[in-house]
């Protein structure tokens, strides 16, 4: 029970507070239209100035004050709209005791029929400090100004209005509560755009995160291909090689033995590992029964893109020769999403496809020129770079890929020809660069 009494307590406690807050809290500018941005400022300038004047006009002309305490109150009234801009709270009290000493100024003065205690102006020059109160403070707050401000005004017209003076607090208590309402759902609508912002970007961050999660499993599954085959072959060479050596010593057998057990123990984990990421993507084209494409098959892959109506053209310097797997298999994936992005993003241009073999390394360009046409909607999810740079840096290559001078665009790798830094098996004596170079157009 005393914890039950005690909650209501606690909640006025800690909106007395708050309401006595007057800590420092700027109006924010508006995100959209950025030449707009101050929009906002300005206006609550300009209110500040009308404010100022509305003031000094309304003691002069219908309450004939005069003198000093016009010019200051009129000052007042503007200066705790601009303070308003900056702590609100505290905006909204100076506001409160202008709008008091304004009451007592013109009670004295008070005709029949006129308004009291707020001049006819007087409630609306008050009413935007209750807007940018409500634009920054949360709605109990919110609810507390607005309360605060109507009792203000009834307490004091029931209590102390004049005789012959028009009530107003009706109006003065609609006026109020549509501000405040009218605050509150600005400051929401402005929270809920924040908010819709900071979730897009984790969306896109997510989406990028997931992408390189797919190729990398995808990267797996295709290396597995690769790994497997070699494993078989040390298997079945391990156990072909005793039947090879004449008389073959126990301790060769065992050894043997050994090797062609590690490695089928090797290739079954290698196939559960495999088993799992393929359940994931049971739709995957890839296949464990097909080989890995290799460099030797650029040729289809270009054919079949002139045959989808670009013109692409070949040119391979240096000693063609067969590389590890893994770096036939990182080129051909390469040069083949650099040209599939050319066919979504660039139809009707000229593409030149670029491969040089060099000592250690193997150097990767397609480039395309300016497409002739606009490009269709692409239902892609635009990080194809992302995977192909994925695929360098697994052997320890680099990409690049950005725009052209002339509106095109290109893509360029260089990847090591030995990622594991051994000497390639299939680069032998004069493998570095030749003169030699072809050609196909």
């Amino acid at each position: 029970m005393n914890e039950q009494s005690d909650s209501p307590v606690t909640a006025l406690r800690g909106l007395a507070r708050e309401l006595v807050s007057l800590e420092r809290d700027p109006l924010p500018r508006m995100s959209r239209p950025r030449w707009l941005a101050w929009l906002p400022h300005v206006a609550v300038g300009y209110a500040a100035v009308l404010s100022c004047a509305l003031t000094a006009e309304q003691l002069g002309d219908h309450y004939d004050i005069t003198g000093g305490p016009v010019a200051a109150l009129a000052v007042l009234t503007g200066v705790s709209i601009v303070l308003g801009l900056f702590r609100p709270l505290a905006g909204w009290w100076l506001g409160l005791i202008a709008a008091a000493l304004v009451a007592w100024t013109i009670h004295g003065h008070v005709g029949q029929g006129q308004s009291w205690p707020w001049t006819p102006a007087g409630a609306f020059t008050f009413a935007p400090l209750i807007l940018l109160v409500a634009l920054r403070v949360p709605p109990r707050v919110t609810v507390g100004v607005v309360g605060i401000s109507i009792v203000y005004s009834g307490l004091t017209e029931a209590s102390f209005s004049p005789p012959g003076s028009q009530t107003v607090f009706a109006g003065v208590a609609l006026l109020f509560g549509f501000v405040g309402l009218l605050g509150y759902a600005l400051r929401a609508t402005r929270l809920a755009r924040g908010k819709l912002v900071e979730q897009e970007s984790l969306t896109e961050e997510e989406r990028a995160r997931r992408t390189l999660l797919e190729e990398r499993s995808r990267i797996a599954r295709e290396l597995h291909d690769v790994v497997a085959h070699h494993m078989s072959v040390i298997s079945i060479q391990a156990q072909v090689a005793p039947h090879l050596v004449e008389n073959p010593s126990e301790e060769l057998k065992e050894n043997l033995a050994g090797i062609r057990e590690n490695a089928l123990e090797a290739l079954t984990e290698l196939r559960r590992v495999l088993g799992v990421l393929r359940s994931e993507n049971p739709d995957d084209p890839a296949n464990p029964h097909h080989p890995q494409p290799t460099l030797a098959e650029l040729d289809g892959l270009v054919d079949n893109v002139r045959g989808a109506g670009l013109e692409v053209t070949t040119e391979i310097a240096g000693i063609r020769r067969p590389l590890t797997p893994g770096v036939e298999l990182t080129a051909y994936r390469i040069v083949q999403e650099a040209l599939s992005n050319c066919l979504r993003h660039a139809p009707g241009s000229r593409v030149e496809v670029g491969i040089a073999y060099g000592p250690r390394e193997l150097h990767l360009c397609v480039a395309n020129s300016a497409p002739t046409r606009p490009a269709p909607p692409s239902p892609g999810a635009g990080h194809g770079l992302l995977g192909m740079r994925e695929r360098a840096g697994m052997l320890g290559g680099e990409l690049a890929a950005g725009p052209r001078p002339d509106g095109g665009y290109e893509v360029s790798a260089v990847l090591p020809i030995d990622p594991q830094g051994t000497t390639s098996p299939a680069a032998g004596p004069g493998s570095g660069p030749s003169p030699e170079t072809k050609k196909d157009t």
